[in-house]
Parts: structure tokens; C-alpha cells; sequence
């Protein structure tokens, strides 16, 4: 292999073993075939450096040819059928939208003054603009959901968690996103299904419930770049209510010298500002945070403050 080639590979084995290992038998396997198969890390080579991204690829090929049969090894599946999966690689992106992150973002939210205005940097459907409008489960905690038919999302809770006794009062909500999928689109809507990996029928359930409170009441995106447009969009909430600026599993698909930048005009905004993003993404804030009992967690910060470690799929929150 080329050291360019070498590299795809390391990636797709360390999404192998930090992300897909214990929780996708699936996709841990297609990493492995993937980073197997040189011609398939070439074919992938020829992309842009953003379209390379494993989830990207498992998505693109479910979504346009299906997944192989059991047994059947992936990158030979990918490869025969290339033609079909290129033009969904490069005309989507990985919005995984997961909802389920709220559970994380709720403990965090529900410490700042109410009410409360906010925006979700990387919204894509919007589905994580309503926490105020979901039920959780923190095991020792239940919080009903505040809208019928609302997803109720089970996390596991540290005890040092603090766990809000009601949800927070947020009386306006906006987000922005470069390409935002539409609620009611069923070709969108399909796409964030595809997203969801395979063996996750819960996760698949819950989603399905979270289109239905945003189809209900669209929430409102706005297109454009997190530099460019985050400033003019936090102009137009409310000056009554206290602004949050948020964002899940954006920062790792902008160049560090944006994440600094961007970094500085919330701080500028003088705004609440939460990040939940990969542990490498922001390393300042990680020097000493023991993930390595935790693989693949993310961390939680305020004000660029690391305040917790999570699941990414919202699966569990450990406060610091």
C-alpha cells in the first residue's frame, strides 16, 4: 500500500475497534474488510477527503444497492456494484440527526437560567432542537415526554449526573446546517434511516417518533456556514431568553483552524455554548479525563469547559 493508502486504512481499522467494536458487529466487520482491500481505499482515495468517512461509505452502500448478503465479504460487494454507490457518496453526508443525544444535552441545559432560546450549529433535520419535548430514562430518573406520542430516550446516568426534575423551558429554537434536510420529505427522512447502523431496531423506533414531533412543528433551518451565518441567526432570538449555541458531531467535518475560529465568535457572542464532540476533536479539553475506559465517548463541554463524557448515540452521560 502507499502511505495514502496505509493512512485510509489505519482510519478504517480505528473505526473498527473505538467506534463500531461492542456496539456494531456489522459495521466492525465492513471497517475490516474495508481497510482490507486496497482498491476499495483507492476508489475511495479519489473522493473528497470528507466523503471518506466509513459511516459515509456503509450508509451510501446500504442505501443505494443494499448490504451484502451474510457472509459475503463487503469491499468485493462495494466494489461490484461502485457505479451506484459514487453519486450517493458525494451527493450526501452523514446527518445521523440522532435524537437521542438530547438525554446528553438535557442535564447541561437544564443548568442555565430559563427561559430559554436555542440554536443547533449542524441541525440536518432539526430532530435535536425539541429536548424539551422528548422523555428520558436515566435509569434512576424518568422524565415523561411533554408532547404524546413523544420518543422516550433510556441513558445512563452517572451519579454525579445532575438530572433535571422538569425539562427546561426553551421558548424559541433555530437551526443551521449547509445542506438541512427537510422533515417532510420522505427521500430525507429515508437517508436519516439509513444512517441509524443495522442492529439498532430500538434506535430505529425512536426515531421514527422523533420525525413525528418535528413533522408536527418544523423547525426552522437555515442554510448556510457555521461562520458566516451563526452570528446573524443568534441576532433574531429573543433578548428575553437566554441564548444556547449547540452542536453534536460538527467540528470533526471542519478544519482545525475553523473549530478555533468558530470557537471565538460564540465565546464573542456571549452566548451559552455546548460542544459534544469526539475526545481528539477538541484535545485542550481532554488532558486527563480517563477515556480510555470509555472508547469511542465523546465529551461535553460549556464555554470550553469539558463537563462530561458521553455516548454518541446519547447512550450514557458521565459528569466530571
Amino acid at each position: 500500500m502507499t502511505k495514502s493508502t496505509q493512512s485510509l486504512a489505519d482510519r478504517y481499522l480505528a473505526f473498527a475497534q473505538r467506534e463500531a467494536h461492542g456496539i456494531s458487529p456489522t459495521y466492525e466487520a465492513y471497517a475490516i474488510s474495508a481497510a482490507g482491500n486496497p482498491d476499495l481505499l483507492n476508489r475511495l482515495l479519489d473522493l473528497p477527503e470528507g466523503k471518506q468517512q466509513p459511516n459515509l461509505l456503509f450508509a451510501a452502500t446500504r442505501h443505494s444497492v443494499g448490504l451484502p448478503d451474510a457472509g459475503f465479504d463487503f469491499a468485493l460487494h462495494a466494489l461490484g456494484r461502485w457505479d451506484e454507490i459514487k453519486p450517493v457518496i458525494l451527493s450526501r453526508s452523514t446527518q445521523t440527526n440522532e435524537p437521542g443525544r438530547c438525554a446528553c444535552l438535557l442535564p447541561a441545559l437544564a443548568q442555565f437560567k430559563a427561559p430559554l432560546a436555542i440554536i443547533e450549529v449542524g441541525a440536518a433535520a432539526g430532530l435535536c432542537l425539541f429536548p424539551d419535548r422528548y422523555g428520558y430514562d436515566f435509569g434512576r430518573v424518568r422524565l415523561d415526554p411533554s408532547e404524546k406520542a413523544a420518543p422516550v430516550f433510556p441513558c445512563k446516568a452517572s451519579d454525579r449526573t445532575p438530572i433535571p426534575a422538569a425539562h427546561p423551558k426553551i421558548v424559541w429554537r433555530a437551526g443551521l446546517d449547509l445542506n438541512p434536510l427537510d422533515v417532510q420529505s420522505d427521500e430525507d427522512m429515508q437517508w436519516l434511516r439509513t444512517l441509524i447502523w443495522p442492529e439498532h431496531a430500538e434506535r430505529q423506533s425512536r426515531l421514527e417518533a422523533a420525525i413525528g414531533v418535528a413533522r408536527r412543528d418544523p423547525p426552522r433551518i437555515v442554510t448556510g456556514d457555521l461562520l458566516e451565518q451563526t452570528e446573524a441567526l443568534a441576532a433574531q432570538a429573543p433578548k428575553d431568553a437566554r441564548l444556547v449555541i449547540f452542536h453534536t458531531a460538527v467540528l470533526n467535518y471542519v478544519a482545525p483552524r475553523i473549530r478555533k475560529q468558530f470557537a471565538e465568535l460564540v465565546q464573542d457572542l456571549e452566548a451559552e455554548w455546548l460542544a459534544n464532540e469526539g475526545a481528539r476533536i477538541l484535545p485542550d479539553l481532554v488532558s486527563d479525563m480517563g477515556l480510555d475506559d470509555r472508547p469511542g465517548a465523546f465529551v461535553l463541554s460549556h464555554n470550553g469547559r469539558a463537563i462530561a463524557r458521553t455516548g454518541p448515540h446519547g447512550q450514557f452521560i458521565d459528569w466530571l
